[in-house]
């Protein structure tokens, strides 16, 4: 099991990086009133059939080639499940997935969330040419990390510039911090 949601939500966007997606939508909520955090991946990727959709939580089914297993998923589902939470899948042909995983925000089995700004910036810096979009909420109060508004205000510097990717990491770190999210 990943010791971190945050490595999970890594290993989701790597999926729809794959999928073909050309923007993943990460956004984390927490809910303190409900007791609840919820991580949603969204994307525009090539999108399963509802066969696969069924098949995704079996660790012993995977459509990638260089291995038999995939256990990203499964893991996921059952630390969610783990503190009375929940994995959803919606995903269509041509249209793109998205994944929902609701924990008990409280729970004494929630892994915490980890690495946020390291997992961004590992996502963003190898793939230049893919957009992501991050929205980080507590409550009612949040914020958004969006690539393509990013590229506009730097006016042409290619965001895997380290400087670049050290600004976006200090960023999404204050914001959280801001929020007085870290859990």
């Amino acid at each position: 099991m990943m010791p971190e949601i945050s490595l999970n939500i890594l290993d989701l966007a790597q999926n729809s990086i794959t999928a073909g997606s050309p923007v993943t939508h990460i956004e984390i909520r927490i809910d303190n009133p409900n007791d609840t955090l919820e991580v949603t991946i969204s994307d525009s990727g090539c999108g399963m059939t509802p066969e696969q959709v069924e098949r995704i939580s079996d660790p012993f089914y995977t459509t990638r080639t260089t291995r038999k297993v995939g256990l990203g998923v499964p893991f996921l589902k059952m630390a969610a499940e783990l503190t009375g939470g929940s994995l959803t899948i919606e995903s269509s042909p041509g249209v793109g997935t998205e994944t929902k995983a609701v924990f008990g925000l409280t729970h004494i089995d929630r892994m915490p969330i980890g690495d946020v700004a390291g997992t961004m910036v590992s996502l963003i810096g190898p793939n230049p040419d893919v957009d992501f979009v991050l929205r980080y909420y507590v409550d009612d109060d949040g914020f958004t990390a969006d690539t393509r508004e990013m590229r506009d205000i730097l006016e042409g510097v290619p965001l895997h510039e380290p400087e670049v990717l050290s600004f976006i990491s200090t960023f999404i770190n204050e914001s959280i911090d801001g929020l007085g999210a870290r859990h």
